[in-house]
């Protein structure tokens, strides 16, 4: 990865990691179904009418469900049943695992022998998590997050497919001086549509389930009573981690090898803790501590370059 790559990473990291603290302040006045319906409605709407929309096949709307429906409905939900912000960030982070062995199973993709330590130590960490359930960590919500991990490992293969494979396209007639430039423009400007388009389908999807589970919530008053905090909180889980945050993943995926991307996202549940303990007033236990040395650890031997394995294939 380039420098300007490796930055553009732990940016969105640390935007990520931020925002779990918000979704708790979101979730203070809007249900967890309802609030993800609303962060991808003003996702979408309204770019939607000003980005060309990615191609409509299967690979957009795996994206769209596993990203976007799946992560944050059983995220959204799990924290609204007690997971903390911080523990909530750091348990996400088995979609990176998952993404690495799907990415080597379904595209092929190198991964080197520190690499596979790396994500057994950080997998560790995880343990360390599950044997201490209860309180910060209910059963229901540590099922949750499982779940919302394995959607957004799906989402990530399909968003390297769909803007790969949109970024060769677009660039298939431009001449070669011009070859690189336009690659960039053109994997950001596709990298953003798949964020808006893919929003747009999830929003629909949630709606519904919302209205089918929280029909009650539906009323007047449930938004002109929403704190303003919790509209700002809204505001920032909308325009900065999912437009923002999404749209730069995207195109990093598009641009590394996944292998190479995905270890950057343990820095999540850093900036997440920090934050949560800061604003919410999180304790830090002896084990929190400990799954986030592990974790981090994890994430400095899979950045260990050393010899690689199964050889990268065409996409």
């Amino acid at each position: 990865m380039t420098p300007i790559h490796i930055a553009l990473a732990v940016l969105v990291t640390f935007i990520w990691g931020v925002n779990f603290t918000f979704i708790a302040w979101a979730l203070e006045s809007f249900p967890p179904l309802m609030l993800t319906a609303l962060r991808f409605f003003f996702t979408a709407v309204p770019l939607v009418l000003f980005l060309k929309p990615p191609k409509f096949n299967r690979t957009l709307f795996i994206y769209a469900i596993g990203t976007f429906v799946m992560q944050y409905a059983f995220v959204f939900t799990a924290m609204h049943l007690g997971a903390s912000a911080g523990l909530t960030a750091l348990l996400l982070q088995v979609q990176i695992f998952i993404t690495v062995l799907l990415a080597y199973i379904i595209l092929g993709e190198a991964v080197s022998r520190m690499q596979i330590i790396g994500m057994l130590v950080g997998v560790l960490g995880l343990g360390v998590i599950a044997l201490n359930l209860g309180g910060d960590m209910p059963l229901i919500g540590f099922i949750c997050i499982l779940i919302a991990a394995i959607g957004w490992s799906f989402g990530n293969i399909a968003s390297k497919k769909a803007s790969t494979q949109q970024s060769i396209g677009n660039i298939s007639t431009t001449s070669p001086a011009n070859s690189n430039k336009a690659s960039n423009k053109t994997s950001a400007l596709s990298a953003l549509s798949l964020v808006v388009w893919g929003g747009l389908i999830a929003c629909v999807i949630l709606t519904l389930t919302s209205l089918l589970f929280e029909n009650e919530a539906w009323t007047l008053a449930t938004f002109t009573q929403a704190s303003f905090k919790s509209w700002l909180s809204l505001g920032f889980i909308v325009y900065v981690s999912t437009l923002i945050g999404f749209g730069l993943w995207a195109h990093l995926l598009s641009q590394n090898i996944a292998s190479k991307v995905m270890p950057f996202a343990l820095l999540v549940p850093v900036f997440g803790m920090a934050t949560s303990v800061l604003f919410t007033g999180e304790v830090v236990t002896w084990w929190k501590m400990l799954a986030m040395m592990l974790i981090l650890s994890g994430l400095v031997l899979a950045n260990v370059k050393i010899g690689l394995g199964r050889k990268s294939a065409h996409v």
